[in-house]
């Protein structure tokens, strides 16, 4: 498993590399390295695309016929010109003057500098939708910057991270160098398991997806690996529409887009602002709408938001004064709506005050709801965001429900679900999501798709109960555990590192399987063999009377309830008296060491 972190501190090591040897400001040199790790996660799925072209590839004459861009396009993947693939870059020669190197004007390049701005310049080249995105402005920096900006990069750290990758980092930027950018408006990244939460339930197949605040473009990258997934191609089977108001992000939902072998289009600025446009006239037209949207944007123009439209339940709550919408949430929620056509679905993440906010809000809410449309609601924990630590909810709209459901919600309370990566960042373990997506199926009488994932879950941990699968596992732990303390305590001194290292990963590989064993035995103890049934405190499929009786709330809490506090077969006070004893031990052996210490330093004259 990657360590996400070790890399953050060293894209920090660059960044600092960035500044101390540049006069830029801060959002000057965050684009720059933005397109170094672009040039090398594009380096790296050109890699791995071209292995699975060469694999099958015929020959001509006794020779295997010569990879082309073509090839690449058939894949939805981006080709990569000798000249603008990472390793050239990296192992140009010292003095590239005298090197003869030409670029793709026909002119002699002179510095490492201009290398990386044709390479920019070739990749545009292969890509409509990057013409004019990437930076080239790396003849600023001074040939030792910059290469060793590009041995930063060179790591194989960036070969094994899917997913939204240039949007994570660029929010680590932000978070580093612009804490006022990230946070501004209510504008921050999107998690990657929240972003295949949507996708998940949402199930995008074919026909248009809009995000009309895209950011870096991670719900189309999610989307584009679903329908890929499935056997069918992406930019085929999808039409791809973005809006971003801020013009850095829509360059890096572009050029995220293209290093996934993604097109779609995506404007920016003023006339990609939501609130006021619809830049490509897709009211009504939508058979996706996915989206993390600024939560709690403020001082929004009234007036014009109703000449825009896309207002199905009116306006919210105005202020009279300054004529400007207080609390744009439900702008957003009117919208998604509005977006959708006849049998459209949409997901989207937002802030969970707005599930029973009051006023003008709780109209729009109760006629959202009398729609029908409205399908599945989730609680989502604090830690979630890389840069806040708020709590948020997904609203998912459907309005091709089967007819049972049409008068029903589904109700789930994740809040206390979840996988701690550190003391700050929570997230939906790969099977995390795949159980709350279960619940989903289950919920739409989708039986066979639960059943699957029992099977799936059987094929990775063997046949039998789960429940005695967690016990093998935790008695071979235990043993591994005592084998390990004896053969690292025979090991010579100098192995002893060694020894215990490859215990540890025999360890750790029978822990994974621990915790997937526990994530199955939390899922069958639920539902068993496939039947949907409310679970206190996890979930609830609620009809539009009762959401009428609870004021047209959306909060999952107020259904699903609070489930029984566990008994996990620990005697309190037993326990309590064990960790005395083990305190006063310590302390004990504190006192002694310090006392060693203080008589050391007396016979030093100290």
């Amino acid at each position: 498993m990657v360590n996400i972190r070790k890399l953050e501190s060293e894209l920090w090591e660059s960044a600092d590399l960035l500044r101390a040897g540049s006069k830029l400001t801060s959002n000057q040199y965050c684009m720059p390295v933005l397109g170094l790790i672009f040039l090398r996660y594009a380096y790296s799925r050109y890699k791995k695309v071209e292995a699975e072209i060469l694999k099958n590839r015929p020959t001509r004459n006794g020779k295997m016929l010569p990879v082309e861009a073509s090839d690449f396009r058939a894949k939805s993947a981006l080709f990569l010109p000798r000249e603008a693939q990472y390793d050239y870059l990296v192992n140009l020669p010292e003095n590239i003057a005298e090197a003869g190197i030409m670029g793709k004007d026909g002119k002699p390049i002179g510095s490492i500098g201009e290398a990386v701005n044709n390479a920019m310049s070739l990749i545009e080249d292969q890509s409509e939708q990057l013409v004019g995105v990437l930076p080239k402005s790396y003849n600023e920096f001074t040939p030792e910057l910059l290469n060793e900006l590009l041995r930063i990069f060179n790591n194989s750290a960036l070969d094994d991270i899917g997913g939204d990758i240039i949007g994570r980092i660029y929010e680590y930027f932000l978070s580093k160098f612009a804490p006022v950018v990230a946070s501004d408006d209510g504008v921050f990244f999107t998690p990657k398991s929240l972003v295949k939460m949507i996708v998940n339930v949402l199930e995008p197949k074919t026909g248009i997806l809009l995000d009309c605040a895209c950011g870096s473009g991670g719900m189309f990258v999610a989307s584009g690996d679903f329908v890929n997934n499935f056997g069918m191609n992406a930019n085929s089977a999808m039409t791809f529409y973005g809006q971003e108001k801020v013009d850095y992000n829509a360059k890096l939902a572009q050029m995220n887009m293209a290093v996934h072998g993604l097109s779609g289009q995506i404007k920016s600025g003023d006339a990609a602002n939501t609130f006021y446009h619809d830049a490509y006239n897709l009211a009504g037209k939508c058979d996706y709408v996915m989206a993390n949207p600024p939560f709690n944007v403020d001082k929004v123009k009234a007036e014009s938001c109703t000449k825009a439209g896309r207002l199905p339940f009116g306006l919210p709550a105005v202020n009279k004064k300054s004529k400007e919408v207080g609390n744009a949430n439900y702008l957003w929620i009117s919208y998604f709506y509005a977006y959708l056509n006849a049998i459209g679905r949409a997901g989207f993440v937002m802030a969970s005050s707005a599930t029973d906010s009051q006023g003008r809000d709780k109209d729009i809410r109760e006629s959202l709801v009398q729609t029908g449309h409205v399908d599945v609601i989730i609680s989502v924990g604090n830690n979630f965001f890389y840069t806040k630590s708020l709590p948020c909810s997904l609203w998912f709209y459907d309005k091709a429900k089967k007819k049972e459901l049409r008068d029903k919600i589904l109700f789930i309370d994740a809040r206390n679900y979840y996988t701690v990566v550190d003391r700050t960042l929570n997230e939906w373990s790969r099977w995390q999501l795949k159980n709350l997506t279960a619940i989903v199926w289950l919920y739409r009488g989708e039986t066979e798709k639960y059943q699957k994932l029992i099977a799936e879950y059987h094929e990775v941990l063997g046949e039998g109960d789960f429940a005695g699968i967690i016990q093998a596992l935790e008695s071979k732990i235990a043993k591994l555990r005592q084998e390990a303390k004896e053969a690292v305590e025979k090991a010579a001194k100098r192995e002893k590192k060694k020894t215990q290292g490859e215990w540890d990963e025999k360890i750790t590989a029978q822990e994974a399987l621990l915790t997937i064993a526990k994530d199955a035995l939390w899922l069958y103890e639920k539902f068993g063999d496939g039947k949907y049934a409310d679970v206190l405190g996890l979930c609830k499929v609620a009809n539009l009377s009762e959401i009428a009786e609870k004021n047209y709330s959306l909060t999952p809490g107020a259904y699903v309830g609070v489930a029984p506090a566990e008994d996990d077969g620990v005697d309190f006070t037993s326990r309590m008296q064990e960790i005395h004893r083990e305190l006063t031990k310590l302390q004990g052996e504190s006192n002694e060491l310090m006392a060693t210490i203080e008589a050391n330093f007396k016979e030093m004259g100290l």
